[in-house]
């Protein structure tokens, strides 16, 4: 069925706008010359060759744009590019076939309006340049007539898209269900109990007992895997103070830096711009104790942080600095002026001079600079020490005859202290295999490493004799839950019963409007999870580690659906809900499609494709 120009509305005329944009983004590509026509077909409809090696150059461009560097083909196929576009080219195919099995289509005034709106195709004036037209098409190895029959299936696809997507709604019961787990809250009382509150002593635990609990939480005494590793370093820090630092150049960079050393006076200030000098002269009128300049910038829609000028001299105030550096302390003064107009200034502080001499910055200059040529010293040193491992010293040698260091570690994950900070040793101890030849690798800091996998310790449980205080305290505190609990349950029934907190010499303490996600520090983990299970007036006994909550919920809370976030939530959750079911059906129905019509990939003309862009 033709459908005429009035029918298509303005939003699927953008739709083809943007695929019409997507479709001309391979601008300057050529066309694939050759007997192959198509890389696949879907029932009477080809994806040219053309079209496919058009969207995978313009899907290539991009992901080299996004990565910022040339991006091979082979790079491409092993992220799967070249798949994806097939995919979506099959897909757009078989709506198209689709389309024309059931006699959609537009007519010829609806691709006439398309083709005026496309920029590319306009002069200045807006009008259509058919040059402009031509030329585009020409580099796009197309013909009028096929971009103009392109075109029309693309309108086609969009209106059947459209009817498959458009109007997805699900039952208010959905994201009623959805904003309740999300937003209703819950009131509730609750009381600890903790080694206080045990009505006896815990027992001792026999050696049996304790052998069990060791074997029962075994994990928790495992010893991780552990990596014998040796290794060479050597950092700026090591040998900064065998550096020689050169007399004059500590003097030509306290030179250098004299502006750094030796800061004028300054007034921390803040500064408040106004239209014109009357509307700040009217500002600094109103201001007193009850309408302070905190209270001018607020009313203005602004934070202090907004009006912070940070520290600056006179030169920096631009004809007003002799007025501020006049005034005292906490002071506002003006209408003064200011390169953004007439302002008003605060002055919080004076900064007094700060004059550092030669004399008394020379440590920091040496520091600094004895720093930087360990830094160059390393540099040059680690190439001499990758030739030397490279023609087969060992690390040991290496630091025999260097200032670098020899160390060990038996490092894992969660390592530290020392060579075990640094970044770049933990990946690369993480990546060491044995047969690993030792290679410099740079520390981040001007250092240098070197390291050898000795060996690789499997995880390990640590002897019972070497953990026996760590497996009696947990024995002791699981012992201590037990008991805890059992009480707690007691407790249950007598305030189930009608008893209060304090008839039971409970301590109650009471939490309102908690959601599922509030922070609870002081509480047992699960806490929450078990009050959204509760109806209100169940108590429950909740057991932590080496104590119990009991608790009781007092009040379900509903969500509130005249608040406004809680609205704004609710569309979010349809919007969401609704998009999910247009890709599942768009998805299934796209699906059918292709399997109605049929899907023939030839592989080929695919690899000739490949050839060309390579």
């Amino acid at each position: 069925m033709a459908m005429g120009k009035g029918k298509l509305s303005k939003t699927f005329i953008w739709i083809l706008m943007g695929l019409l944009i997507i479709g001309l983004a391979g601008f300057g590509a050529t066309s694939l010359s050759g007997t192959a026509r198509s890389v696949a077909t879907v029932g009477e409809k080809e994806v040219s060759t053309d079209a496919y090696l058009r969207n995978l150059r313009t899907e290539i461009n991009a992901f080299a744009a996004q990565a910022g560097r040339a991006v091979p083909l082979s790079e491409a196929q092993a992220i799967g590019l070249d798949r994806q576009v097939l995919a979506q080219l099959i897909t757009a195919r078989g709506l198209d076939n689709e389309a024309a099995v059931i006699s959609l289509s537009v007519g010829d005034e609806v691709v006439a309006e398309q083709l005026l709106q496309v920029p590319s195709f306009q002069s200045a004036d807006g009008s259509f340049n058919r040059e402009a037209y031509s030329f585009a098409l020409r580099n796009q190895g197309l013909s009028e007539s096929e971009f103009e029959e392109q075109l029309r299936d693309d309108t086609a696809r969009t209106i059947l898209q459209s009817a498959l997507v458009a109007g997805n709604t699900l039952p208010d019961t959905y994201v009623d269900t959805l904003l309740a787990y999300t937003g209703e809250t819950r009131d509730f009382t609750w009381a600890r109990l903790t080694g206080s509150n045990l009505q006896t002593g815990l027992p001792e635990p026999s050696e049996a007992d304790l052998q069990a609990y060791y074997e029962d939480n075994i994990a928790s005494y495992t010893l991780p895997e552990l990596r014998d590793i040796t290794y060479a370093w050597i950092t700026p820090e090591m040998i900064v103070d065998t550096v020689d630092v050169d007399e004059d150049a500590m003097r030509a960079a306290y030179d250098e830096r004299f502006d750094e050393f030796n800061l004028p006076e300054r007034r921390l200030v803040e500064r408040l711009v106004f239209n014109t000098d009357a509307d700040a002269a009217d500002a600094l009128t109103r201001l007193g104790p009850d309408f302070t300049f905190e209270d001018l910038v607020i009313e203005r829609g602004l934070a202090l942080s907004d009006v912070d000028m940070g520290d600056v001299t006179p030169e920096m105030l631009d004809g007003a600095g002799d007025d501020v550096f006049a005034a005292e302390t906490g002071a506002v003064v003006g209408p003064l002026p200011s390169n953004l107009g007439p302002a008003l200034y605060r002055i919080n502080a004076v900064l007094d001079p700060q004059n550092t001499s030669f004399d008394d910055a020379r440590p920091d200059l040496r520091g600094e600079l004895a720093l930087d040529r360990a830094r160059r010293v390393i540099e040059t040193l680690a190439q001499s020490i990758d030739d030397e491992l490279a023609a087969g010293a060992t690390l040991e040698e290496i630091a025999d005859t260097t200032e670098a260091r020899i160390g060990q570690i038996d490092w894992f994950p969660g390592a530290d202290g020392e060579i075990a900070a640094y970044d770049a040793f933990r990946e690369a101890a993480r990546q060491l295999d044995e047969g690993d030849f030792p290679e410099v690798m740079q520390l981040g800091d001007g250092g240098v490493f070197a390291m050898r996998l000795n060996r690789i310790q499997p995880p390990a449980p640590q002897a019972i004799e070497d953990v026996i205080d760590q497996v009696s305290q947990g024995w002791d505190t699981r012992e201590q839950t037990a008991q805890l609990m059992v009480q707690a349950e007691e407790l249950a029934v007598t305030l189930t019963g009608g008893a209060t907190f304090e008839d039971v010499a409970l301590t109650p303490q009471t939490e309102t409007d908690l959601g599922r996600n509030a922070q609870l520090a002081d509480l047992t983990p699960g806490l929450l999870r078990a009050v959204f299970e509760m109806d209100i007036g169940d108590i429950r006994a909740i057991a932590g580690i080496g104590e119990v909550v009991v608790l009781r919920l007092d009040g379900i809370n509903a969500v509130d659906r005249s608040d406004a976030d809680i609205e704004m939530l609710a569309q979010a959750l349809r919007n969401q809900a609704a998009n999910s079911v247009a890709e599942d059906l768009f998805r299934a129905f796209a699906t059918d499609v292709q399997r109605r019509a049929g899907v023939e990939v030839n592989r080929p003309a695919i690899n000739a494709v490949h050839a060309v862009i390579q």
